[in-house]
């Protein structure tokens, strides 16, 4: 299973790739404005700190504006994909752009049907968002797992990245449910290092250990 860090902090993507477990990042438009950085600027920096995917996001709606930005943006750097919306006019446009070699990320998928119909459109990547359905009462990693069901059966190479991550579970949850990836939050992603059994047994043998180099002092 690959992690992806779901930010535009540059400051938290360095951190996490030095240990090595950082496969690519996703930003969208919410992440980006929080940085209050150009957009280009920011998503370049990215591609510099991981080799992996990096998913910048489209902001037109139409899909003749979609596809000319996807081409420009494409063009930034050789480990871009580019996230086009879960529409009509989107998957136009991914239709379009997956022809001609650009990788895609479709987001904001939030049923079997969205990620079977951006599959066939050609998506490289979809997105289906656990938190935002898990908050309408609806289970995003079902979601996670009918959709690992579909694509088997049909043999699409599309991913599966599961976003919209809220905790430790979740991350837990999407890998036992065959999710290719989990894109993760920062804050999220530090959390996984973490466990209180963890924590009190390390305390316990550095105890022991400093007790017993006391009694080899005497």
């Amino acid at each position: 299973m690959k992690f992806f860090l779901d930010t535009a902090n540059t400051d938290d993507i360095r951190k996490y790739a030095e240990l090595g477990l950082v496969d690519g990042v996703t930003t969208n438009p919410t992440l980006i404005s929080r940085e209050g950085r150009d957009f280009e600027t920011v998503v370049k920096e990215i591609t510099t700190i991981v080799s992996g995917p990096v998913s910048a996001e489209v902001t037109a709606t139409k899909a003749d504006e979609m596809i000319e930005q996807a081409r420009s943006v494409a063009k930034w750097a050789d480990n871009i994909v580019v996230k086009i919306p879960m529409t009509e006019e989107g998957l136009k446009a991914v239709r379009v752009v997956s022809q001609e070699g650009i990788k895609t990320n479709v987001t904001l998928i939030f049923s079997v049907a969205q990620g079977l119909l951006a599959a066939k459109a050609g998506a490289t990547y979809i997105s289906p968002f656990l938190g935002r359905l898990d908050d309408i009462g609806t289970s995003g990693v079902q979601l996670i797992k009918n959709l690992r069901k579909v694509l088997d059966n049909y043999n699409f190479e599309t991913e599966i990245i599961s976003a919209s991550v809220r905790g430790v579970q979740h991350v837990e949850e999407v890998a036992l449910a065959g999710s290719d990836i989990a894109t993760i939050p920062a804050s999220v992603f530090g959390k996984m290092f973490k466990h209180p059994l963890t924590d009190n047994g390390l305390a316990s043998f550095m105890k022991d250990w400093a007790e017993f180099e006391e009694g080899q002092r005497k």
